[in-house]
């Protein structure tokens, strides 16, 4: 079974709402404003790149990321992994040609069946709605957290308000940084 990795730029108070700059949010940009950039804050980036085997994205995340992250040498790694987009709206016309193979899934039961392919850990980038779903379907594996110190109140929320049973996460690794960042690393416990 592959792991699923859920990874998040999150504020204090839980936000993942716009942190690169998209636009129609309020505080967007929110990760580097005001906030001193410390590179070895940000390595579990480069790590995820190299380990990651796929990526999963919801619709609206894909549509940000592939206009712009194919071209970025930052994400390189990641234009050469298959990826994944979970809509029920998108059709194969609407998937962006330079940015390798990318397949459509309709339903969280085919990223179940994807965790059970084999193959190494996918990733998932943004992604609000699609992580709140996948969280709530105990379909995620594993949390790499970059938490600022910030608060937004208002915007999209990496974990779902649904009444459920409480699920337990082990901290893996962990570290705080000069800048008031921290890298949380959580494994779900089964």
């Amino acid at each position: 079974m592959r792991t699923l990795i859920s990874t998040a730029f999150i504020s204090l108070d839980g936000v993942v709402d716009s942190p690169g700059g998209e636009p129609g949010y309020r505080n967007a940009g929110w990760t580097f404003k005001d906030i001193e950039f410390v590179p070895e804050a940000f390595e579990i980036k480069g790590r995820e790149q190299e380990e990651a085997t796929a990526m999963l994205l919801g619709r609206v995340s894909y549509q940000a990321f592939s206009p712009v992250w194919p071209d970025m040498a930052d994400f390189a790694r990641y234009k050469t992994l298959p990826k994944y987009v979970v809509s029920t709206t998108l059709t194969d016309d609407d998937l962006v040609p330079n940015w390798g193979e990318t397949t459509i899934l309709r339903s969280l039961d085919e990223v179940a069946a994807l965790k059970e392919t084999e193959g190494g850990p996918i990733i998932v980038h943004g992604s609000a709605a699609l992580n709140r779903a996948l969280s709530d379907a105990g379909l995620i594996d594993r949390y790499h957290l970059l938490v600022f110190p910030v608060l937004l109140g208002a915007g999209k929320r990496l974990f779902s308000t649904t009444d459920k049973d409480a699920q337990k996460l082990k901290l893996v690794e962990h570290a705080a940084y000069d800048n008031g960042l921290q890298k949380q690393v959580f494994d779900v416990v089964r």
